[in-house]
């Protein structure tokens, strides 16, 4: 594991009040109140105007969790996690490049994006593998029929030790979305519940990707209304944002129901690849990625970096970069799986990439010099903003100029140490 470069960025005031009023409204309106009391007033006797915390920090947190390693059928993947502008990490991952046994050849992976907490999230990525295996459905014949039922099992087994776990140690609140693949040598089996996604990319395309669980998708608003829930905002009852999950146990006490036809269901939906040597890579992410980027935009950004990077870690970094530089503000966390027909280093790419990140550095010495010659100090906002409106040939498909900042603001620093005044010779010593 390692920990890649820390950064500054901020998050501007004006965006920090707006979450925070709207918070703070929302709250107030499901609470029956007025949003509290007025600028210059006090609340009246008796009443106490509840302090709400904020779920977002004034700077991210920029430290990136990584891991890389491989299985023995050339399978390569990495892994990418970094909190952000959240005030807690609530995600959590498992990696499997191998099974072990008469399933040597298996893999299995997963995201698990925790909600109000991190508990369950945490609790799932050590539980759920072993609560699919236990159910037997899998073995070396790879029935997939076999193989979806054991997965969906596994789902709701590990839905039910944990309510019981949550009653135990009273911890009945929070739940969490899960995206996972399991890979045997025939299929590639993807597990979603909840707004999480998988994405395979085969010669260059997208293939094939899951479907979020959103309150409002019309399947998912009639089970959440047929138990006794509403959808509002977005929302079910206005709160909750996903409508399948592991945990978030109040919203599954619908009586006469099964545990799929709870407001918030814990099971999955299983789909069935069949592998193909065009195969190129799979990425399992949270939704602090898909916020941000389409699956042919980060289909089309990973095979181009792929092309011009060794290190997968890197790339992974490359990409919970551009997702917080598009304005993400949730935790991101990105696997990245690799087949044996992933696009390879290339000595063109290469070429076209330095040839690029040196046009780069000539337009904000360009910018740099021409603002100083108004008069201004120039800062990197005024330099993002002009090059933001500039036609740069080249750029990253999927990733555009975004994708360029870090590149863009060492070379802002550079110009910053070239154009520091000179301290005459014999001044400034005592």
């Amino acid at each position: 594991m390692r920990t890649a470069r820390k950064g500054s960025v901020e998050m501007p005031a004006f965006v920090r009040q707006l979450v925070k009023e709207t918070e703070k409204r929302v709250s107030s309106f499901f609470k029956g109140g007025r949003g509290g009391a007025a600028e210059g007033e006090q609340p009246g006797d008796g009443e106490r105007e509840e302090v709400i915390p904020s779920p977002y920090l004034d700077r991210p947190v920029l430290d990136k969790l990584t891991e890389e390693g491989c299985a023995r059928w050339g399978l390569t993947y990495a892994l990418g996690s970094m909190q952000g502008w959240r005030a807690n990490m609530e995600d959590f991952h498992n990696c499997v490049p191998q099974l072990g046994g008469e399933l040597a050849e298996w893999s299995f992976f997963a995201v698990f994006d925790g909600h109000a907490g991190s508990t369950v999230a945490q609790y799932c990525s050590q539980h759920l593998l072993g609560q699919i295996l236990t159910t037997g459905g899998i073995g070396p014949e790879d029935n997939p029929e076999k193989v979806k039922g054991a997965i969906t099992e596994g789902f709701m087994q590990t839905d039910k030790h944990l309510h019981s776990v949550a009653r135990r140690e009273g911890w009945e609140r929070g739940g969490t979305t899960v995206i996972a693949t399991l890979i045997s040598p025939y299929y590639i089996y993807f597990a979603n519940c909840g707004d999480s996604r998988a994405m395979l990319c085969r010669s260059g395309q997208v293939c094939f990707s899951t479907e979020d669980h959103k309150p409002y998708s019309p399947l998912e608003k009639e089970r959440i209304e047929s138990a006794g829930g509403s959808v509002s905002l977005q929302r079910i009852n206005g709160s909750l944002a996903v409508s399948r999950a592991l945990g978030d146990f109040s919203y599954k006490g619908a009586e006469k129901r099964t545990p799929s036809q709870q407001m918030v269901s814990p099971e999955p939906e299983v789909y069935v690849v069949e592998r193909s040597p065009a195969d190129e890579f799979l990425v399992l992410a949270c939704d602090g990625v898909w916020d941000t980027i389409s699956n042919e935009e980060l289909c089309a950004f990973i095979h181009n970096r792929l092309r011009v990077c060794t290190d997968l870690r890197d790339v992974c970094a490359q990409v919970i970069d551009l997702c917080l530089y598009k304005g993400s503000l949730d935790n991101i966390s990105i696997i990245l799986l690799c087949f044996p027909g992933a696009p390879h280093l290339s000595a063109e790419a290469l070429h076209q990439e330095a040839e690029l990140e040196d046009l780069l550095e000539s337009k904000v010495a360009e910018i740099y010099d021409e603002l100083c010659a108004t008069g201004e100090d120039p800062d990197l906002l005024s330099v993002l903003t002009v090059l933001a409106s500039t036609v740069i040939p080249g750029l990253p498909p999927g990733g555009g100029i975004q994708s360029k900042r870090n590149c863009i603001i060492s070379a802002y620093y550079q110009q910053r140490e070239t154009h520091k005044p000179t301290v005459p010779n014999g001044l400034g010593s005592s």
